[in-house]
């Protein structure tokens, strides 16, 4: 079994709040390919769409080691299976979503964790993002997560402007 994660951040500023902007985020798939794994424990595809290049998506592909943090979440083995554990982000808002496990996947199980943030910072405007992780615990395939089925989702998007989701 492979640890694969597809970390898919979409990234914009408050100029990027209106209807034309969301629409061009709602076309970035939720699901890419995948490129050949490292020889690691953890095979990471990290997937940028940003405002500033037109959420064109550019990908980079990392191998870490277990226990392994990323950006939110933290990956550790737990007997046979995998332990999926929030971490803490750094965001503006919200900024109630604690530690605490979010998956126990067992061996052959995908699952996607979906959230969005407001950063700001002393030398930042406020700007946004938006995670959809996929996540396997299963043997390595290029197309792992193009039929978009999960055996685990959770979702903790929230309205980041203010209003209802």
């Amino acid at each position: 079994m492979m640890l694969i994660v597809q970390r898919i951040v979409i990234r914009w500023t408050k100029q990027g709040r209106g209807a034309d902007e969301a629409a061009k985020r709602r076309e970035v798939p939720t699901a890419f390919s995948l490129p050949p794994p490292p020889d690691a424990q953890l095979t990471c595809h990290n997937i940028l769409a940003d405002q500033w290049t037109g959420y064109e998506p550019a990908g980079v592909l990392d191998g870490l080691g277990l226990p392994a943090q990323l950006n939110g979440l933290r990956f550790e083995q737990a007997g046979p299976d995998m332990r999926v554990v929030r971490a803490p982000v750094w965001a503006a808002y919200p900024t109630n979503r604690h530690h605490g496990q979010v998956f126990l996947l067992p061996p052959g199980s995908r699952a996607r964790y979906q959230a969005n943030f407001r950063f700001s910072g002393s030398s930042t405007e406020w700007y946004y993002e938006q995670w959809t992780i996929n996540i396997a615990f299963a043997p390595f395939s290029h197309d792992l997560f193009l039929d978009e089925r999960f055996d685990f989702t959770k979702d903790e998007r929230v309205s980041l402007y203010g209003g209802p989701r």
